[in-house]
């Protein structure tokens, strides 16, 4: 345990791009937690370490235990140390079971498990702050499940008013023309567990600065219709799609636990192209 760290109890990682810290852990049939501090979110409560606990907005991708089963636990803990209930949103099919689940681990535990519960739908949009919006799509997994991106969002001069003075400017604004537009710009996308048809499904996936999504398979001998059935990606569904990543980040995780660290590496840096290999940082 690290001397300037009360608790250590959940390992992750953390990266630093572009002014965004990505702190985290994934894999396969274990665990997916995620968060972004600066943005104030997480993604995934498949375990959660202390560290994260200032962090009171979470996405929940699905209800499999490796990304939900630390929800009681985490609500549990800002209640003992009197921080204000989180809001997590889940997908809205699972809303329902999901607060049962809450409802019983109280009666287990004998706390009350105090927290926002929203269900979140393809399409939905949600205000983080004046800058930043999310907004949910489907991915494709075994059961319900849904992605998120965070945009940034800023207020633009429309084209046909630059260039004018600034009184008048302020004169049509004060006549009520709508003098701005807003730009949106996707700073993360998240995707959790999905076959690649979630991944094309969604633009805003290949064109964010960051891109957090899953690499469950990577050997050849590994059948891709299968990995896919079961709503996952291989190392080469990335492959075939090298030319579609914008990203200036992508973070490959949620390897199998079959594969060692080792391999991962290995077979990355043997199958993947430069220009991807250059942006993509292994999480294993």
């Amino acid at each position: 345990m690290s001397p300037d760290r009360p608790v250590d109890n959940a390992p992750y990682q953390s990266f630093v791009h572009a002014g965004l810290t990505i702190e985290g852990y994934s894999r396969a049939a274990v665990q997916s937690y995620w968060r972004v501090p600066e943005l104030k979110v997480g993604f995934d409560l498949g375990a959660h370490p202390w560290d994260f606990m200032g962090t009171a907005t979470w996405f929940v991708t699905h209800t499999h235990l490796d990304h939900v089963a630390a929800l009681p636990v985490y609500v549990a803990r800002r209640r003992m140390m009197r921080m204000d209930p989180p809001t997590v949103y889940v997908p809205a099919e699972a809303l329902d079971d999901v607060k049962k689940l809450m409802l019983i681990m109280q009666r287990l535990d004998r706390g009350r498990q105090l927290a926002d519960l929203r269900g979140v739908t393809a399409g939905q949009e949600i205000e983080l702050s004046r800058e930043h919006v999310v907004t949910a799509f489907d991915t494709v997994h075994t059961i319900p499940s849904r992605g998120y991106v965070v945009w940034d969002r800023r207020s633009k001069l429309k084209d046909e008013f630059i260039g004018l003075p600034g009184e008048k400017i302020r004169d049509l604004k004060l006549s009520g023309v709508a003098i701005t537009r807003e730009v949106r710009v996707p700073l993360v996308a998240y995707t959790g567990d999905t076959a690649p048809a979630g991944l094309d499904a969604c633009p805003a996936c290949y064109e964010a600065k960051v891109l957090i999504t899953e690499m469950s398979f990577i050997r050849e001998k590994h059948r891709r219709d299968k990995i896919h059935k079961f709503g996952h990606m291989h190392l080469d569904d990335f492959v075939e799609r090298a030319d579609r990543f914008k990203n200036e980040l992508i973070v490959a995780a949620h390897f199998s636990t079959r594969y060692h660290p080792q391999e991962v590496r290995r077979l990355l840096d043997v199958k993947l192209p430069p220009q991807l290999k250059a942006r993509m940082r292994v999480w294993v």
